[in-house]
């Protein structure tokens, strides 16, 4: 199978089952921010590489399942409505990044002011997708009309705070440092 294909030369694409809209096409800005933001969670995790921790096989395993759940979030994005989507996203998946959160921010200082993206390269680079998810999620909210399945909103807003948490999460791992915010600058 080649790569290239030629038929996006003239600014158009294909959503799934065919249908052809163009490149800045709401649905194409949803779809691609959510390949943007697994991309920068695949960042992320490679500043783990020579990093060790007693957990870490188990927190790159929940990583690998979100990004799988991300990548499908986006083919429900591309399924035009009224259209089958090949997997479909479950008030589950947004539990159990819940049920995540909660265990690692048990672990957590409790905050006591905001804190800027900061610590470990993985820390920040997880907060970075964190920002990508969020624009995903304010894109995609435009969508909400035409979405079959309104779990794609809370997906997302449910992942930046999972980010977020896994970003605090790995600077404690790795002892990296929280920036707070400077109120007075």
């Amino acid at each position: 199978m080649r790569i290239y294909t030629r038929s996006g030369d003239k600014g158009e694409t294909s959503l799934i089952y065919g249908q052809r809209v163009a490149k800045n096409d709401i649905r194409v800005e949803a779809y691609g921010t959510c390949d943007e933001a697994n991309s920068m969670i695949g960042l992320a995790l490679s500043h783990l590489n020579h990093e060790d921790w007693t957990d870490k096989e188990a927190f790159l395993q929940t990583f690998q399942k979100i990004q799988t759940v991300l990548f499908h979030v986006g083919a429900e994005l591309a399924t035009p409505k009224g259209k089958d989507v090949m997997w479909k996203l479950k008030k589950e998946h947004i539990d159990e990044l819940e049920k995540q959160i909660d265990e690692w921010d048990q672990l957590l200082e409790p905050l006591k002011n905001f804190i800027l993206p900061s610590g470990h390269q993985a820390s920040a680079s997880l907060h970075l997708a964190r920002t990508v998810v969020r624009r995903a999620e304010r894109i995609s909210v435009a969508l909400e009309e035409e979405l079959d399945n309104q779990l794609v909103v809370s997906y997302l807003n449910r992942l930046s705070d999972f980010l977020f948490v896994a970003a605090r999460y790995v600077n404690r791992q790795l002892g990296g440092t929280e920036t707070p915010l400077d109120p007075d600058v």
